[in-house]
């Protein structure tokens, strides 16, 4: 009985698994910041490339 309330004392302490799932947690934030990120700058620039290109074009 000892050795069962001894692990999950240990159990409850054991902090490495709140930590990796922490950081899985800030890498999903970054990843979805950079998609983004790329998503609007794609968009803008093609855009603009469009314009200059009619602009050149003539039209």
């Amino acid at each position: 009985m000892q050795r069962t309330l001894l692990a999950a004392r240990r159990f409850l302490r054991d902090e490495s698994g709140a930590t990796m799932v922490e950081y899985a947690l800030l890498v999903a934030l970054i990843a979805l910041v950079l998609i983004a990120s790329v998503t609007l700058l794609g968009t803008s620039s093609s855009t603009k490339l469009n314009e200059a290109a009619q602009s050149l074009s003539g039209s």
